[in-house]
């Protein structure tokens, strides 16, 4: 507990902004949800006693019309106060008419999910700008996140321990992994020693032992080595080509594999976007392979501007996407506002499903994150500059949107529910029997809440 001050200055600058970008991301996902109730019992006619960013004591307040807007201490969340939510508050005709309570049962719908579905909307809307100014949004699906073996360096060290293209990898120093990611973090953190992998490999199970080694062409002042086992991407294989981008140009169709860039043989398809990267502006000489026939062309990546480390860089892109890589592109902004639509689905969809197979046991319940995760990413985003923040936003804001339609008690899905069964038996459920539900449903909230806290724990400070 004393090593906390023992921190340098730097440290605890870093620590500040991420604290600062944790409350600006979380400040915009709760006020956006709020606002979707707000506005719904606005519309609907209740009147609306407090609008709160932040729970507990008043740190700020200000009364405007018949409403209370306040800034509260615990900025962990946000509500909107009704008037007659107990339906003892309304004792007029005029008072019924704005109650919560009193209206009917659609209305109250209305204004549950009018919370979930401006997260929805306010998602939508990032990706729908996003994909309006010409920029490309990945999209991912399952096969982009599981570690499946597709690509595999010969000579690496995944491929002289004996690992093979389709191998799903299992486990990791012993611990179950679902997720690239996972594996990702743990040849990163490996510092070159060995790890022990568990393969799946048909029905058979194999248990390979692989040591890692620093990838090659590192900056000489890099603050850590990055290392490398081979096995970290897709194949170089082109599914799609962007209207009007380099690669378009210079002749690249879907279904080329690449091959080799400036002589030099591709393997997988980090190799190929590393040197396209680190050349923005410089004519590379790729070799394809196109219907068995090898085939030459001469590409210039695009330079763009980037921010990596806090630092505005340029990067080359030449406007490509691989086999199970989902990455949409709009050729103008009409085109933006229905792609925008397929790319709330999509992130909505991963969501979802992540959510079901974390449930039944198919992805580790360690990918649960809580403040301290959003926060190290909200830091990280932000280095990487605004539209990194953005982005995370969308993802965060679609996170919060699923999360509160489950048929929790507590939640807003919990809500739903009731007045699910509300419409089913022509009657609402009894004063007895929400309060246990609500107090179910508190328990099981706070259970995951001090879940994920564990596991942030255990992520950025005991790993």
């Amino acid at each position: 507990m004393l090593s906390a001050f023992t921190w340098s200055p730097d440290t605890l600058w870093i620590l500040m902004q991420k604290a600062w970008w944790f409350l600006v991301v979380l400040g915009v996902l709760v006020a956006f949800h709020e606002l979707g109730h707000f506005l719904a019992a606005r519309w609907v006619g209740v009147k609306v006693l407090k609008f709160s960013l932040g729970f507990g004591p008043k740190l700020f307040g200000r009364q405007v019309g018949e409403t209370e807007y306040l800034l509260s201490a615990i900025p962990l969340g946000g509500y909107v106060k009704l008037f007659g939510e107990d339906e003892t508050e309304a004792t007029t005709q005029e008072d019924r008419r704005r109650s919560f309570a009193h209206q009917g049962l659609w209305g109250k719908v209305l204004i549950v999910a009018a919370g979930p579905g401006f997260n929805f909307i306010l998602a939508y809307l990032i990706f729908a700008g996003w994909l309006s100014t010409g920029s490309p949004l990945f999209v991912p699906t399952f096969r982009d996140l599981s570690p499946d073996i597709e690509a595999l360096v010969p000579g690496s060290p995944a491929a002289s321990a004996g690992m093979e293209i389709g191998d799903r990898i299992t486990k990791v120093n012993g611990k179950d992994i679902s997720t690239r990611t996972e594996l990702l973090d743990a040849v990163a953190h490996s510092k070159g020693q060995p790890i022990t992998l568990e393969v799946k490999r048909d029905s058979q199970v194999k248990a390979l032992t692989v040591a890692p080694v620093p990838v090659q062409g590192q900056p000489s002042d890099a603050e850590e080595t990055a290392y490398t086992i081979g096995v970290e991407e897709t194949p170089p294989l082109v599914t799609s080509v962007m209207h009007g981008l380099p690669a378009a140009t210079a002749g690249f169709l879907a279904g080329d594999r690449v091959v080799a860039i400036e002589g030099q043989p591709i393997y997988t398809w980090l190799q190929m976007t590393t040197i396209v990267r680190d050349n923005p502006a410089k004519a590379l000489q790729v070799d394809i392979l196109r219907n068995g026939q090898r085939v030459h062309l001469s590409v210039t990546p695009s330079a763009e501007k980037a921010t990596v480390n806090g630092q505005s860089v340029e990067v080359g892109k030449i406007g490509i996407s691989g086999p199970g890589r989902s990455l949409m592109h709009a050729d103008n902004p009409l085109q933006a506002v229905y792609q925008g639509l397929d790319a709330t689905w999509g992130w909505t969809e991963l969501t979802a499903v992540g959510l079901y197979k974390m449930v039944v046991g198919d992805i580790s319940s360690k990918n649960i994150g809580g403040p301290l995760t959003i926060a190290n990413i909200s830091g990280e985003a932000a280095s990487q500059g605004a539209s990194s923040v953005v982005f995370l936003i969308a993802i965060l804001s679609i996170n919060l949107g699923v999360l509160n339609l489950l048929p929790i008690p507590i939640l807003d899905g919990g809500h739903l529910l009731f007045f699910l069964i509300e419409g089913i038996l022509r009657k609402p459920l009894g004063d007895r029997q929400r309060e246990i539900a609500q107090q179910v449903g508190l328990v099981l909230l706070v259970g995951v809440m001090i879940f994920a806290f564990w596991n942030d724990i255990e992520r950025i400070f005991l790993r």
